[in-house]
């Protein structure tokens, strides 16, 4: 006889939130999960494609947990208001420290300091998110992730909790909830036994700086275009050389950027 229940790997966590238990959907969040906590006036987005795939597989085994934090729930007055127009006048509408403060403590309890915790505010200005940064969220015990909207958060919410500003690229979007669920899925997918093969992650591009090598399977041959014979040929040692040259080909031509760095990774 088999069962429907996924597989338990532990105790089971009990966090602090302002919803009744009974109304809380989704899987029991285990001891020590590595935990996702997400402030947005959307959290019907979640998990979004998160729910999919291995990613969503891990997350209903409890390897990771997501908690959102609905911020119209701390918004002012009858009208559950979480934004005013930009002192100094301007376009659009900035979100309240008076609500996301209050939004950002809460989400706090029970969570250690920003070294073992980091705390993201999804923003066009901020720096890039990386494949390290992924590493580094990974290794944490969890990750609060503050997803922006209209004009942006008050400044002196960003200064007081020090959040960190990272960015998904150099374009805006309507608001973090994109950007967060493609963080997390970069990170959600390092933590160990969430991915079948641990090792399908070390060749990937960013892994050690360049991009990946070209992927082929079968058919060997299709529309005319072959697999590289060397791949083909038993030699690990000249697929290994092969596939190296590949990876520094592909990244000097489509990623200078990427190709400078790692050459000055290499001489140093």
């Amino acid at each position: 006889m088999t069962e429907d229940k996924p597989r338990s790997h532990g105790r089971l966590a009990i966090s602090a939130s302002r919803q009744p238990r009974s109304l809380m959907d989704g899987p029991p969040r285990l001891a020590k999960a590595w935990t996702a906590k997400v402030l947005t006036l959307f959290p019907q987005a979640f998990p979004g494609v998160l729910g999919a795939s291995l990613t969503g597989k891990a997350l209903q085994e409890g390897l990771w947990a997501l908690e959102t934090v609905d911020l119209r729930g701390f918004g002012i007055g009858r009208h559950r208001s979480v934004d005013d127009t930009p002192a100094g006048g301007g376009a659009g509408l900035v979100m309240r420290a008076d609500v996301i403060g209050p939004a950002l403590e809460e989400a706090a309890i029970g969570t250690p300091g920003p070294a073992e915790w980091p705390r993201l505010y999804l923003s066009p200005r901020g720096r890039p998110f990386r494949q390290a940064d992924a590493a580094r969220l990974a290794q944490a015990r969890g990750v609060t992730m503050l997803c922006g909207r209209f004009e942006g958060v008050d400044e002196r919410v960003i200064e007081h909790f020090g959040l960190e500003e990272v960015s998904l690229g150099d374009f805006v979007l309507t608001g973090g909830e994109i950007a967060a669920q493609a963080m997390l899925d970069a990170t959600v997918r390092l933590i160990p036994g969430v991915l079948g093969n641990a090792a399908s992650v070390e060749d990937e591009s960013f892994s050690d700086g360049l991009l990946e090598h070209p992927q082929y399977t079968q058919p060997r041959v299709w529309n005319g275009r072959a697999i590289p014979d060397v791949l083909l040929s038993g030699n690990h040692g000249e697929i290994a050389k092969w596939r190296r040259a590949e990876a520094e080909r592909i990244t000097r031509d489509r990623r200078p950027d990427l190709w400078d760095a790692w050459q000055r990774r290499s001489r140093e």
